[in-house]
């Protein structure tokens, strides 16, 4: 390559919680650069979260449904002799978190119910219980990875 690899930006801790992860989040929530709004709901969403799990923090069952979000292989598209393959990789760490992220907002914001709160929340309580549309998007990714295994070998 003929330039330098990107700097990686610092990003701070968010203000209620000191934690880098929710500030990530909120960047990726955050439309027009409304910051304080986009905090506003996660920590209404997290609120409810922590309401309607009971005994549980809000901010771990967040942090669950995270991790039960991310995928771990993706398929990717590659030309080999006038044919295109899906071949199946392992996703990075850091790309990993932000697909995660990105369709459990992306789905709430599907969801049929009022307010980005409720919505964010009910999405994070199903990715929490393996269940809703972001852990389905997860599977079919997982899945599409496991029909195309036999291409693995034109991986770049």
């Amino acid at each position: 390559m003929r330039r330098q690899r990107a700097k990686k930006h610092i990003i701070l801790p968010d203000p209620k919680f000191n934690d880098t992860l929710v500030t990530k989040f909120v960047n990726n929530l955050m439309f027009d650069g409304k910051k304080e709004k986009a905090f506003k709901i996660f920590y209404d969403a997290i609120e409810i979260v922590d309401e309607k799990s009971g005994e549980e923090n809000g901010l771990e069952v967040f942090k669950k449904a995270l991790t039960n979000i991310c995928p771990g292989v993706e398929v990717r598209s590659r030309r080999v002799g006038g044919a295109t393959f899906q071949i199946p990789s392992p996703i990075r760490e850091d790309r990993k978190l932000s697909q995660g992220m990105k369709w459990l907002i992306s789905y709430s914001r599907k969801r049929n119910e009022k307010g980005m709160e409720k919505k964010l929340a009910s999405e994070i309580l199903a990715g929490a219980k393996e269940e809703g549309a972001a852990f389905k998007k997860k599977e079919d990714t997982h899945r599409m990875a496991e029909a195309n295994k036999a291409f693995a070998h034109f991986r770049f």
